[in-house]
């Protein structure tokens, strides 16, 4: 039985979803992000400025430790203490953002960790997928563990549910 979602913040007002997953369940078999949304916003991404309007969207546990920053992004909140992130205007003008998502990627991928299935689900998970040559480079240029080297790409790893301390 699908569960219906509404939507009220400040970015979507009335916009309806429906879960058909189980939270955190049945991804598809070439979507395996290492971080749930509530992991990443424990560590810190995006400045700390992301989802602090949707608590009533998503789990109460996901923003107990969340590091979070109403209004402005503080790169001493990510992880790795450096903003890795473009502005949503730029995501916006390149075309990125789904207008039900109208966040981005995160925000997609919170949805879908809750169990929403959607149209724009191919083209999000081929995004993130993408996302492995940053995985590439750090390997190469930086010795394991070395949590200091590159740290911005490292920093973008993490806003994609990539756990790059493992690298």
């Amino acid at each position: 039985m699908e569960k219906k979602v509404v939507v009220f913040d400040s970015m979507q007002k009335g916009y309806t979803y429906f879960l058909s997953e189980e939270p955190g369940e049945n991804f598809r078999p070439d979507f395996s992000p290492e971080l749930s949304p509530k992991e990443m916003l424990e560590m810190g991404v995006f400045g700390g400025c992301y989802l602090t309007d949707c608590k009533k969207e998503f789990p109460a546990a996901w923003f107990k430790k969340a590091r979070l920053s109403p209004g402005i992004q503080h790169a001493d909140l990510n992880f790795f203490k450096v903003n890795a992130s473009q502005s949503l205007s730029q995501w916006q003008a390149k075309g990125w953002i789904n207008p039900e998502d109208p966040r981005g990627w995160f925000q997609w991928y919170c949805r879908y960790h809750m169990g929403r299935r959607f149209y724009d689900d191919d083209r999000q998970i081929k995004r993130w997928r993408a996302m492995r040559r940053h995985i590439a480079q750090v390997q190469k240029n930086c010795a394991k563990g070395d949590l200091g080297c590159r740290p911005k790409q490292r920093q973008a790893l993490l806003n994609w549910a990539y756990d790059s301390r493992l690298l």
